[in-house]
């Protein structure tokens, strides 16, 4: 009796181990194979930036264009969609039209509000934060304007328009762009 307990201990702890490493094996394995989403996006947004840097500035606009462009279809997709859902009546399609030229970011807005390095560093604290706020005012300006015309537009709808506008609303969440900040800096 003795001799089979010791057995079935022995195996149980060669079971034991087995199933220990094939656990270690895994854990590092699977980083190596299937990182974080987090970190392959990381590696993949400083490989594309370092590709983006070696542009020459002619490349870059083009590039910073075809982006816009793409960028500026999907809304338009966004929007189109929306618009097909919410059935809009021929009385409210003006305030839509309305609400969608509020929400499209006009072309060349910013173009002449970016400065350069140079420009950036030859400008004292007080012309810096004088800028940003001058620069932070246009924004507001533009977001009242927008809730204006969503005022106009949230009147106009029915109920469950309302519902589905809110509904679409919360799911496309809080979006910003300029990536963190980054490229926002005037």
């Amino acid at each position: 009796m003795n001799t089979v307990h010791k057995h079935i201990v022995i195996a149980l702890a060669a079971f034991g181990i087995a199933g220990a490493s094939l656990g270690v094996q895994a854990q590092t394995t699977a980083p190596l194979d299937g990182r974080q989403g987090h970190a392959v996006i990381k590696e993949q947004r400083q490989a594309m930036r370092a590709e983006f840097l070696k542009l020459t500035p002619e490349q870059r606009q083009a590039k910073m264009a075809e982006f816009r462009a793409k960028r500026l279809e999907q809304r338009a997709a966004r929007q189109a969609k929306l618009a097909e859902s919410l059935k809009l009546t021929p009385a409210q399609q003006p305030v839509w039209q309305a609400f969608v030229a509020s929400t499209t970011p006009q072309q060349g807005e910013r173009a002449g509000q970016r400065l350069t390095r140079e420009q950036r560093a030859a400008l004292s604290a007080p012309q810096r934060l004088e800028r940003r706020i001058a620069l932070q005012k246009q924004r507001t300006a533009r977001m009242e304007a927008r809730l204006s015309a969503l005022n106009s537009l949230y009147a106009a709808l029915t109920p469950e328009q309302r519902k589905l506008f809110d509904e679409q609303q919360q799911r496309r969440g809080g979006r910003h762009h300029g990536g963190h900040g980054k490229m926002m800096r005037g």
